[in-house]
């Protein structure tokens, strides 16, 4: 297994670079600083490519598993009308699985950190709501997971200080680095159940292009994560 996420990490990396500079060279135009590399997507499909086959080798038939189309992995909400995921599990018309993959990159960590956050919180929210309202008709509680890349950098790992003007910061995130705030949130998800199983790498932009990542807490391992994704997923499956 950590050959395979070493793998995906190294393709992260090396596509993010190949398109800040590949990026305005027809038009003439670049987005500014490291926006350049972060509209151009398509970085962390080595990891959708790892769940994809992790969940076929489990025992997934390859129709039910779907990533890449847009068409292929849009799922209907409640609060708005449709989000796409990264990787979608159906079978028989009943949603099995749903999984976000998601990076976090300087040099805006701040940001970028609450943009995180409030998408992962509002995805969470939106589809347990219309699973709720019976929008994926009579599907099972689908397994909901949500991965996280944080680039291992100074501004990612030093102490960070909070605005506490009126009320107090919880003592977990005061004066903690956008590394442990990611792993607290991250570990959050799971304890309130927004999500079923989850995942939090570190890596940084110049070893992670030779496969090199940190995973700082073991309840959040890769390994963990896609082993109850692959489990849970499969017994939906032989369930249906």
């Amino acid at each position: 297994m950590d050959k395979r996420v070493a793998k995906a990490v190294k393709h992260f990396w090396k596509t993010r670079t190949s398109q800040g500079r590949a990026q305005g060279t027809r038009t003439g135009r670049k987005d500014s600083g490291n926006r350049t590399a972060a509209t151009g997507g398509k970085q962390l499909d080595g990891f959708v490519e790892l769940f994809d086959k992790l969940l076929q080798e489990a025992g997934l038939p390859r129709d039910t598993i779907f990533q890449g189309r847009r068409a292929d992995v849009t799922l209907p909400g409640f609060f708005r009308p449709t989000k796409q995921w990264d990787l979608l599990v159906v079978a028989k018309s009943h949603l099995l699985a749903a999984v976000e993959c998601k990076s976090l990159c300087g040099p805006s960590f701040g940001n970028n950190y609450n943009n995180r956050v409030e998408e992962a919180i509002g995805n969470a929210t939106d589809i347990w709501t219309a699973y709720r309202e019976g929008v994926f008709a009579a599907s099972p509680k689908p397994i909901l997971g949500y991965f996280l890349l944080l680039e291992q950098a100074e501004g990612s790992t030093r102490s960070v200080t909070s605005v506490e003007n009126h009320f107090p910061v919880l003592e977990v995130f005061q004066d903690a680095s956008y590394a442990t705030r990611c792993e607290e949130t991250v570990r959050r998800f799971l304890r309130e159940r927004c999500y079923d199983t989850a995942s939090f790498l570190l890596s940084s932009r110049v070893s992670g292009k030779r496969g090199e990542y940190d995973e700082p807490a073991p309840d959040l391992n890769f390994s963990r994560m896609a082993r109850l994704l692959c489990n849970q997923t499969l017994a939906l499956f032989k369930s249906l």
